[in-house]
């Protein structure tokens, strides 16, 4: 009976380190590289297949946007590179891209995207790539594709006489890779009737329409612009017969009003709608409906607090300008329709007030440059900008007397289309508070979601944005998952990031959610504001310039399986004082089996505190001191800090970090000079130390000298005082051969212990040790005999030395000059 305990016992204690090492094989973060197909037709459902890593495990499809359900995730038990996911995307369902991120046990994946069109979805057939035998599709059709290395894809479809046919690309819109596409539409000769690379309106994507000149059949080319795409450039075209304006006039207006539009750039001819605007001001995205068809993807309009005025033309000089009778706030809007033309309008403002004045041209996907001039009432320039606002332009106003002012708009290069459509608008200025995670690397999404470990902690960066106002901020987040909680010191407003720590229970539930930051000013609660977050989806060249993105209002948090080990540090007893350093003491408690190393790095530095990099708590050890310094002027107070740590298990990186503790920063306890130290080669010098009490300390602290020149050395560079002492000496032997010179590299370093913890003071930094060579003999003047060897004591008469003669006198200058005077005159006598 005894036997079976014991082996039982073994049998358990085998499972249960087996479920250990499950649990932190499972410990890092799922990679989601790419989901096929790449889109989906609303009002339907589909499948889904997730491509990455780390997949086996896989939960949830977290959807940063309303409209699609998900109904299933099944990880393939085959490949843990794949899972399948099943959706149903509702029939009101907004078209366009849609941001997504694959949940697991054990973390959060990258953000990706879907895209949700009207049309029937159809693959690429190959082989499409001759022009005589394209693939047949039929109008109103959505065709996922792959442009490859010179591959050119066609397809063909009917159309009748003056029927639109509209070929709109998603290539960089889809988010996954970097691929330039090239859409053509040609008739049956092969003569191309319209062809786009780039688009104003769908930026890197490209967009064609024409109107069918007969009825017939037409091919749709699509291929990457140079030839140059390979098996990831992907794309999904939308081929119809759908209305596609380019840009709406005016490009906004004022919120909750019904305001008819003119929307430009159809192939058919300009569209007027009325539009219902939302209550809330912001970007707002308007979809041209026609029958039962949309435009593929939306235009932008703006929204805002306050009315239009539209330009009359010839509004071209300050004399003609457009004018109203109406005070700013209000929002000027116009065409620049002719090379050279620019856009004048006149309006009324008061002394003091003050305004957010932009030029919002691309903005609204105008593919106008604009240039932005504010004048006074004579036509004198008295503001101009150009690109403040990204390509579009930004000023801030105010209003420096009470009257009439113009404000005037161009284009960059002086040209002008019937489709440079502008609005600018003076927005009074507000205040407002942003909470954003930054990017830890270029063109990452490393670390931008919260993941934390059961029964472990997870910090984060939050960047604190205040605009128009000063002050502490309060930060909340009333959306945690259930078992945990959030550690968050009010943010300081000497400071715009601060270090948040979440913190799970050991019996949080598994799971995840798209949760809402709230900041807030601490005294004045009308200032407040939420999470934004831009997430760079698609970069490349030039420069890595940004070419698709996504922006999201929430922060992506999970609760994950166990980690393999936890991270905490003895916050001191002592404070770090200015121009002092210290080292912090890091403890790790390791899971059974779990030996790895483990990197730990200070999350975020306060004002003038500065740390070393990164510091390794070695393969199997549980401790690690972190070195930390500060300045002479970093701020004197208690800050909270908090570690981080990171260890790759054999599956990615396990992220956790340790608790957020307190740092407290501190006047030095006393103070010290260093008089200049003048030491001759081969000789002793006396280094003098004048040290200061400010705030008295029991016992006794040590003073240590460094930075001695070369070949410079201290017998006993380390001595002790008390809070009484004022002076101190130390000696220093120069060797004959030692660098001469003045060598600004002596510092000392005070050391008193409190509490059983040392505070170190860093003193007397770039003090002077300077080093003579020995002084040469003066002229005329033999240099003095090497002393003779000492005599063998002999009983002898002492031997009677010949007398010397004495040493020939040295003349002075002025000596000299008056005997060769004297000798002059004889000679002249």
């Amino acid at each position: 009976m005894k036997k079976t305990t014991v082996n039982s016992l073994l049998r358990i204690s085998c499972l249960l380190a087996l479920v250990l090492c499950g649990s932190t094989a499972f410990a890092a973060s799922p990679q989601l590289t790419i989901i096929t197909p790449r889109g989906v037709q609303r009002g339907t459902e589909a499948e889904l297949t997730l491509h990455g890593r780390r997949l086996t495990d896989a939960q949830e499809l977290l959807i940063y946007e309303k409209g699609i359900t998900v109904l299933s995730v099944e990880p393939d038990e085959k490949d843990e590179k794949k899972a399948k996911v099943k959706i149903k995307v509702d029939a009101g369902a907004r078209l366009g891209s849609y941001t997504v991120r694959v949940r697991t046990k054990s973390g959060l994946s990258e953000a990706r995207t879907l895209s949700v069109g009207q049309y029937p979805v159809v693959n690429e057939i190959e082989p499409n790539n001759e022009f005589s035998a394209p693939q047949q599709i039929a109008m109103n059709t959505s065709v996922h594709g792959v442009a490859d290395n010179e591959d050119v894809d066609h397809y063909i479809v009917t159309a009748k006489k003056g029927e639109r046919i509209t070929a709109e690309v998603e290539a960089m819109r889809l988010g996954s890779y970097n691929v330039d596409a090239y859409v053509a539409i040609m008739d049956m000769k092969r003569f191309e009737l319209a062809a786009s690379d780039d688009s104003s309106l769908a930026l890197q994507d490209p967009v064609a329409s024409v109107i069918a000149p007969e009825d017939g059949t037409y091919i749709i080319q699509v291929r990457e612009s140079s030839y140059a795409g390979n098996g990831n450039s992907r794309y999904c075209v939308h081929i119809g017969n759908a209305p596609r304006p380019m840009v709406a006039y005016p490009a906004g207006g004022k919120a909750g009003e019904e305001i008819e539009v003119r929307l430009i750039g159809d192939v058919s001819g300009d569209i007027k709608q009325k539009i219902k605007l939302p209550e809330k001001a912001g970007d707002f995205e308007y979809f041209t409906v026609q029958g039962d068809q949309s435009s593929p993807s939306a235009n932008i309009f703006r929204v805002s607090a306050f009315g239009n005025v539209l330009e009359a033309e010839p509004n071209n000089d300050a004399t003609t300008a457009t004018k109203t009778d109406s005070e700013v706030p209000l929002a000027f809007n116009g065409i620049i329709e002719q090379d050279g033309d620019i856009d004048y309008f006149r309006f009324k403002a008061k002394k003091g007030q003050q305004f957010d004045v932009r030029a919002v041209a691309r903005g609204v996907r105008s593919p106008l440059d604009p240039v932005l001039t504010i004048h006074n009432d004579k036509g004198a320039q008295i503001a101009a900008n150009d690109d403040s606002g990204g390509p579009d332009s930004y000023i801030k106003w105010s209003v420096p007397e009470d009257g009439e002012y113009c404000v005037a708009v161009r284009d960059h290069l002086s040209k002008g289309a019937r489709d440079f459509v502008y609005r600018i608008e003076f927005t009074p200025i507000s205040s407002q508070v942003t909470l954003a995670i930054p990017s830890y690397a270029r063109n990452s999404q490393d670390r931008n979601t919260v993941v934390i470990p059961r029964g472990n902690r997870y910090a984060t960066i939050l960047r604190v944005g205040r605009e128009n106002f000063g002050g502490d901020v309060i930060v909340s987040a009333p959306e945690l998952p259930p078992g945990v909680v959030m550690n968050a010191d009010m943010v300081s407003g000497t400071v715009t990031e601060v270090p948040v720590v979440f913190e799970a229970a050991a019996d949080a539930p598994i799971g995840g959610t798209l949760m809402h930051l709230l900041g807030a000013h601490a005294t004045d609660k009308s200032i407040t504001g939420g999470f934004q977050q831009t997430i760079e989806l698609i970069y490349g060249q030039p420069n890595n310039t940004i070419f698709f993105k996504s922006e999201v209002n929430r922060v992506a948090t999970s609760v994950a399986e166990e980690a393999p080990f936890k991270i905490d540090f003895i916050e001191p007893k002592v404070p770090l004082v200015r121009s002092g350093s210290m080292n912090i003491k890091v403890v790790v408690k390791r899971a059974e089996g779990f030996e790895k190393p483990i990197k730990v790095r200070m999350l975020w530095n306060p004002p003038g505190v500065g740390s070393q990099n990164e510091i390794t708590i070695p393969q199997g050890q549980t401790e690690a001191m972190y070195p930390i310094n500060a300045s002479g002027s970093a701020p004197t107070r208690t800050w909270k800090i908090a570690m981080t740590a990171v260890a790759d298990e054999g599956e990615g990186a396990v992220w956790t970090s340790s608790q957020l503790g307190s740092l407290i920063v501190a006047e030095p306890m006393v103070g010290m000079t260093i008089d200049m130290v003048a030491g001759e080669q081969g000789k002793t010098a006396q280094i003098l130390c004048k040290i200061t009490t400010v705030t008295p300390f029991e016992g006794k602290a040590t003073v240590t000298l460094y930075g001695f020149p070369p070949k410079v050395t201290v017998a006993a560079p380390t001595k002790e005082i008390t809070k009484d002492d004022t002076t101190l000496v130390f000696e220093a032997d120069v060797a004959a051969d030692a660098p001469v010179g003045q060598h600004k590299t002596l510092f000392g370093q005070i050391v008193i212990t409190k509490d059983g913890e040392p505070i170190a003071h860093n003193l007397a930094g770039g003090s002077v040790f300077r080093i003579d060579a020995p002084p040469k003999p003066k002229p005329n003047q033999p240099a003095a005999p090497a002393p003779a060897p000492a005599p063998t004591p002999v009983a002898q008469a002492p031997e009677k030395k010949p007398e010397q003669a004495p040493p020939p006198k040295v003349l002075s200058r002025l000596e000299k000059l008056r005997l060769e005077a004297e000798e002059r005159a004889k000679q002249n006598q």
